[in-house]
């Protein structure tokens, strides 16, 4: 399977693209103006043959969304510019080039080069995706990037990836996030009964066994579903992310680690 690029959650995940090349037994005339266009006007050369290329970066957040939105698109602005304008990453926010939960197969069918998303989102593609996003309980920023760089998790990733024909990378981290926030009080676990909950990855398999229904919804969908009923709580980010969806709108109570 050929390897493309895909920046995964909190992680970039890359691969090899494609180039265009003259083919054998042109003359050499007609190879010069493919690849430098006219001697008056060399502007006419395909943009490939002029080692000029475009990706495209699909994510799951919404467009110009703080923090994560315009930290995808920041990573496409440095690449852009760290290639001086010869590899040009577009960047589409969640449903404008394919719905956000279809990054992970846009970039294996290569709708698309690169995917910004946090891993999680995968957990239907493999169990071990979540280790590389968020685990209850387990690691803080710091120490993922430790286990990450420098223990081995790059490699095991590399392999978890390889699967798939895919490469990640970390390309963010949003630090501990907070529990969530709720319609009504939460003092025990019998409060989680009944609830429906919108949480990802391995917090989903928590909020299941305390009893509660998690629901799986892109960052664009959860005000509506709070607002008509069809959930009633969700976990996001922490307060500053949180604050740009204004959930605080709607729920009171917002509930912390530890």
């Amino acid at each position: 399977m050929d390897r493309r690029t895909f920046l995964s959650g909190a992680a970039v995940v890359s691969a090899s693209v494609a180039l265009a090349a003259c083919g054998e037994g042109e003359d050499q005339e007609n190879q010069q103006t493919a690849e430098t266009g006219t001697p008056d006007n060399p502007a006419e050369a395909p943009a490939v043959s002029r080692g000029m290329r475009e990706w495209r970066l699909v994510t799951t957040w919404p467009k110009n969304f703080p923090g994560l939105g315009t930290g995808a698109q920041r990573l496409a602005d440095h690449i852009t510019t760290a290639s001086e304008g010869r590899l040009t990453v577009k960047l589409y926010a969640a449903g404008e080039l394919v719905p956000p939960f279809e990054n992970f197969d846009a970039v294996r069918e290569g709708k698309a080069q690169m995917s910004h998303a946090a891993a999680y989102y995968w957990i239907n593609k493999h169990r071990s995706t979540p280790f590389y996003a968020a685990v209850p309980g387990g690691l803080v920023a710091q120490e993922h990037n430790a286990w990450v760089y420098h223990g081995g998790g790059q490699e095991l990733w590399d392999e978890l990836y390889a699967e798939f024909g895919l490469k990640a990378f970390l390309a963010g981290n949003s630090g501990t996030q907070m529990g969530g926030w709720f319609q009504k009080e939460i003092n025990s676990i019998e409060d989680f009964q009944g609830l429906k909950m919108r949480i990802p990855g391995l917090g989903a398999e928590v909020i299941n066994r305390l009893g509660a229904t998690a629901v799986n919804l892109p960052g664009g969908e959860i005000m509506p579903a709070l607002q008509s009923g069809v959930i009633d709580a969700t976990k996001w980010g922490g307060p500053w992310n949180d604050l740009a969806f204004g959930f605080y709108k709607i729920t009171k109570n917002y509930s912390g680690p530890g």
